[in-house]
This record gives structure tokens, sequence and C-alpha cells, in this order.
């Protein structure tokens, strides 16, 4: 429409996987950008990308970047959040932020649209993006959440090693290279690339995302644990997760068991999920199909499927949830928070 309002947008952490997304689906989904600021570390200014039929000269993302931004979507890690966004909001931007920095603050909203998109109306300038694991479990619960309600859940994720970064990538493609020609993978970058000790990734499974915990559990499955509670509003939540990482370049998958707090029809749960918006239910076993991480790569949906009653729990499920953990479990995330305010203000 000829009168539709037009947003400033900045993306902090334009060089970065989720930040090439982001631009990716804001050129892509026609988002109505007046100005788009691209913002990175001061390594990467300079270089541009082009969106559209233009090209963008990155900027060093400084505290002034912000002085007419409308909304900035940060993927710069937690550090260059925490202290930037506070200068955005100064400025009048609305900020997705991507990492872990605001996710638990009381004051700010964890959003999963497709789970709590009402939680939008009450930030302060502030509006935090999940965990990408957290994202595809929660968007998949929700309806079942809603519908029987949920007591427990027992999550095992099995996380690609782009969510460790593109470093990450190219050392399990040149250990996948060095093994098959017998050599030595020599690890430099998982499980965690500031910790002393590495492992080989190609043809293997790290137990550990993250640093651990005092409590055993590592900061990834804390997430998924406090995370979930947060956004589902439900503090009764019983949820504990176990997060490895293993040698897919893109898309996380998930093994979860659910514990329902009433009695369930089966065919009523594929058909929940079938009809949940952002959810896409592959689940038919006499023909093999099943999510899987190659087949959700690019995509924007979540993926479910294997869905059965438990043998030992009649109100308990189990399923396996699959997507893209730099679209849903980032940008899309992020863009899809991005256009229900410019929506809002249209």
């Amino acid at each position: 429409m000829s009168n539709q309002k037009l947003f400033n947008v900045a993306v902090v952490g334009a060089t970065g996987a989720v930040g090439e997304q982001i631009i990716r689906l804001l050129a892509e989904r026609d988002f109505p950008v007046n100005e788009l600021k691209l913002l990175s570390s001061a390594r990467s200014a300079g270089t541009k990308i082009k969106f559209k039929n233009r090209e963008i000269t990155i900027e060093e993302a400084t505290p002034e970047s912000f002085k007419g931004i409308d909304i900035a979507l940060f993927s710069a890690g937690g550090d260059v959040s925490r202290k930037l966004v506070p200068h955005a909001v100064e400025h009048g931007a609305v900020c997705i932020d991507n990492t872990s920095a605001f996710r638990m603050d009381p004051e700010t909203p964890l959003v999963v649209p497709e789970v709590n998109i009402d939680k939008i109306a009450e930030h302060k300038g502030v509006i935090a993006n999940p965990n990408c694991s957290t994202i595809q479990m929660v968007a998949a619960l929700k309806p079942l959440y809603d519908r029987f309600g949920i007591s427990r859940i027992i999550v095992s994720t099995y996380q690609a090693v782009s969510g460790a970064g593109a470093k990450a990538i190219h050392e399990m493609q040149r250990q996948t290279k060095e093994v098959l020609e017998g050599r030595d993978a020599n690890p430099d970058i998982l499980p965690v690339s500031s910790l002393p000790v590495k492992h080989q990734i190609a043809f293997n499974a790290i137990p550990q995302i993250d640093k651990f915990t005092d409590n055993g559990f590592t900061y990834e499955e804390m997430k998924m644990i406090n995370e979930t509670k947060k956004i589902m509003n439900d503090d009764s939540l019983e949820v504990t997760a176990t997060c490895v990482r293993i040698p897919v370049v893109y898309g996380h998958s998930e093994s979860v068991y659910v514990e329902l707090k009433n009695d369930f029809d089966l065919a009523e749960v594929k058909s929940l999920l079938a009809n949940a918006p952002g959810i896409e239910l592959l689940d038919n076993p006499d023909e093999q199909l099943y999510p899987l991480a190659t087949d959700a790569a690019g995509k924007l949906e979540t993926f479910v499927g294997r869905v059965r009653r438990d043998l030992s729990n009649p109100r308990a499920l189990n399923m396996w949830i699959v997507s893209d953990n730099l679209l849903k479990g980032a940008a899309w995330n992020a863009v899809q928070i991005a256009e229900y305010i410019a929506i809002e203000q249209n």
C-alpha cells in the first residue's frame, strides 16, 4: 500500500551466519525498509553487501550507530548486545536480540511468535530471541500444552555445527577429509573454543555444548530448561535436557518425551500438530516419512514426526522435532518479530 510506513533498520553482526540470513529474509519478504544500516566489528567494516538492487557498505557498530533507527536486529554475540543494546534503546530503536544477554531478564519478553506473540506488547525497548533449540521445541509443544497441559519434558538434542559458527563448519569439513585419508583430526574449535580440551567432531557425537555449570548441566542445557518455563509462563513445568553436537552442517534435531496432564487421543495430537502455525507434520512410518535435518535445511518451518504414545506412561508422548537452526532457530524468528512490529504500526 502506498501509505505504508517504512522503517530504518539496523542489523548488528551483518557478516555473521545469522546476520546474513536476516538480510536475505528482509529482502525476500519485502520488509518495509527505508534505510538499512549494516553494522559489524571494525574488522569487517568497509565490506559491501548486496541488498535487493543496491550495495550497502558495512559500518563499525558504535553507540552512535543507532540514531534514527526504528528496529535493530542483533546477532553479534552477548558482549556486543550488552554493550550496544542500551544505546540503541536510548536512541529510540526497538531491539530484537539473538543472544542470551537479555533472555532471562524479567523486563524483557522472550518471544516465539507461534507461542507467545502477545508478549511483544510488553517490551521496554528489547525483545529477546530464545535459544535455537528452545524455539523449535516450544513451537511444536505449544498446541499440546494449550489442549492437554504439560507436566514434564525430557529432551535430547542433536545439534548442527553451524550453531557454533562458520569456523566449526570448516573444522568438521576439514576433519572429515583428514580422517577419511587416515590422518589425525587435530580438533581446534569444538566443543568450546575457549576451553583447553578439544574433541573431534567428524564421525563423532560430543555431549557438550557450551561450558558446564556447577550442577553438571551445560549452559546450553540450562538455557533450554529456563527459557521453556519462561516462554510457556509456567514455572511448574519439569524440564530436563541433554544437548549433543553432531557432524551435521544445518538443522538441529531433537528427541522429545513429553508428559501431558490429561488423557489424549493420538489422532487428535497429530491433527493439532498438522494445523499448528509454523509446524509441518511429517509422520508416516509405513513410508519411512519423518523429519530429516537435510530436508529442514533452508526451510522456515519446524518439522515434527515419529509421534507416538509412550509405552510406559499412557499420558506421555515421544516425538522427533527438526528445524533449521539459523532460520527458525535465529534469523527467521527475529524477522517474524520485526514483521509483527511493522504490521502493528501500519
